[in-house]
């Protein structure tokens, strides 16, 4: 089940993206706690999120889930010059992510990760 604000199904079943204005943002970020935030670029978790363990990371009018343990894009789409540059900082980060998951699992409180510059 995706939990994006974004993403709309279609009668079809597809998704369409629609961006967020500025106060689906916020909303989207209670919800959400940002985790780390650099070039633009906003990396979030849920708190008793589905697994396998992942990160939501949005960027403009995108937004992808990532999979912690192998970095790979689960759902959504970002550019390729963002996804180079949330693949490098998580590969930094990658154990404070899974620490970061199992406290927002457990309802307990995470901690804020470096962004990449």
């Amino acid at each position: 089940m995706n939990n994006s604000l974004n993403k709309h199904k279609r009668a079809d079943g597809a998704c369409k993206q629609i961006p967020l204005d500025r106060h689906q943002r916020e909303i989207y970020n209670i919800n959400m706690p940002e985790l780390s935030r650099f070039l633009g670029i906003t990396i979030a978790m849920y708190f008793n999120d589905h697994n396998p363990p992942h990160f939501h990371v949005l960027y403009n009018e995108y937004d992808a889930e990532i999979e912690i343990k192998n970095l790979s894009v689960l759902d959504g789409e970002l550019p390729p010059r963002v996804l180079g540059l949330v693949t490098e900082w998580a590969k930094l980060h990658k154990e404070e992510l899974i620490n970061d998951w199992n406290l927002l699992q457990a309802g307990e409180k995470y901690n804020k990760i470096q962004p990449l510059v």
